[in-house]
């Protein structure tokens, strides 16, 4: 097992080798502006999950998908090339979910923020249901 601190390091490396291969080599119609947001390696180096994210409709997702699978050959042999590493890790294709979790977390606190906008209308020129002081004091002594 890779101490956490080389884990990291071999991670970023292959972040930065699959996003300049993306840039600069594959040239596969299919592909289509895609970011590669994080990658997640094993504690023996052995296997790389590679986060991505593209932009554009499901089509240019689905395709984008089908291009990197096709590419995945290249992809890890120049890995390979990069990292030095006695073994080149298999590498996985997975789109990223967080921008999606993003906008419905977004979402979510726009319709919070429009319910405490109309509450906070409602509440301006609301009164006491009782007395304004509700609680029971004991009785003060006349002084006499």
């Amino acid at each position: 097992m890779a101490d956490a601190n080389r884990q990291r390091k071999v991670a970023d490396r292959i972040q930065e080798t699959v996003a300049r291969l993306l840039e600069r080599r594959i040239k596969d119609p299919r592909l289509g502006f895609v970011t590669v947001t994080d990658v997640r390696v094993t504690g023996d180096l052995q296997h790389a999950t590679i986060f991505y994210t593209v932009l554009g409709s499901k089509k240019d997702v689905e395709n984008s998908r089908k291009a990197l699978e096709s590419a995945k050959g290249l992809i890890r042999s120049e890995v390979g090339k990069a990292l030095g590493i006695r073994l080149t890790p298999s590498i996985e294709f997975q789109p990223d979910s967080l921008p999606q979790s993003a906008a419905q977390i977004e979402d979510a606190l726009m319709r919070a923020q429009q319910a405490d906008r109309e509450l906070a209308e409602v509440a301006k020129n609301a009164q006491y249901a009782g007395e304004a002081d509700p609680y029971k004091r004991a009785e003060e002594p006349d002084d006499e």
